[in-house]
């Protein structure tokens, strides 16, 4: 008897979301994490996306073991944390560091969309912030690549300074004529747009990545009018 079921490994293709197209991952990781057949790019861990940025075996992380604490003792927040942490491996929705890209020594922060969604939190801000000062003290460039939904709501306030704390820090980074790119990446919203995401002396951006304040559902109830299509895409 014929077994009609296709011999095809668990767990080695992945569909496009942009194109529909079923892909072979390891094809897909060759390229970059790029989509081959309508370019359309996936989303990156921090940790993949450092290793494909930074020269091999330069990168140092700062602030590895720091982690947020629940102040306004918001209801299974700890809960939540802990099980991020264990998942993703990391203790927090950013890493920073220092390491060499092409031989030029640049600071990095680099946000992940798999711990909380990027969220800006009290310790995301911090590390950020510290990475600022890091670079303005060493006279370094700085690169932050940016995926976010915003500031944590579970911190509330708290989480609404880092934007004030972190664009303070890039002020100081200007003001001694040091160089800060910005790198958007799918999606880059809310308090985090709102910040040091839009303050880059160069600001790029992968392709139809969605930048915005508040989501076009939002907007549409606000102000009662259908948003153009593409509205809040890169590249309208």
């Amino acid at each position: 008897m014929i077994n009609s079921t296709p011999d095809i490994p668990v767990g080695k293709w992945i569909k496009c979301d942009f194109c529909g197209e079923i892909l072979y991952k390891d094809h897909i990781r060759q390229n970059l994490n790029v989509c081959t057949n309508c370019g359309n790019h996936f989303r990156l861990s921090a940790r993949r996306r450092i290793n494909q940025i930074v020269d091999e075996n330069t990168f140092e992380e700062f602030d590895a073991d720091m982690l947020s604490e629940n102040s306004l003792d918001y209801p299974d927040y700890e809960t939540k944390l802990e099980q991020l942490r264990e998942k993703t491996g990391m203790n927090e929705a950013v890493k920073t560091g220092v390491g060499e890209i092409e031989g030029i020594r640049t600071v990095l922060a680099v946000m992940d969309g798999n711990f909380l969604m990027g969220s800006m939190g009290t310790v995301v801000g911090e590390k950020i912030t510290r990475a600022i000062e890091y670079a303005t003290e060493n006279k370094l460039p700085l690169c932050i690549f940016t995926v976010s939904g915003g500031a944590r709501m579970q911190e509330g306030i708290l989480s609404l300074m880092q934007m004030a704390k972190t664009s303070a820090a890039i002020a100081r980074h200007h003001e001694a004529g040091l160089l800060y790119i910005t790198i958007l990446t799918d999606p880059t919203t809310g308090g985090v747009s709102a910040s040091f995401a839009m303050q880059g002396d160069i600001i790029l951006s992968e392709p139809n990545c969605l930048v915005c304040f508040a989501g076009p559902r939002v907007i549409e109830q606000t102000i009662k009018q259908t948003l153009p299509e593409g509205f809040q895409r890169a590249e309208f």
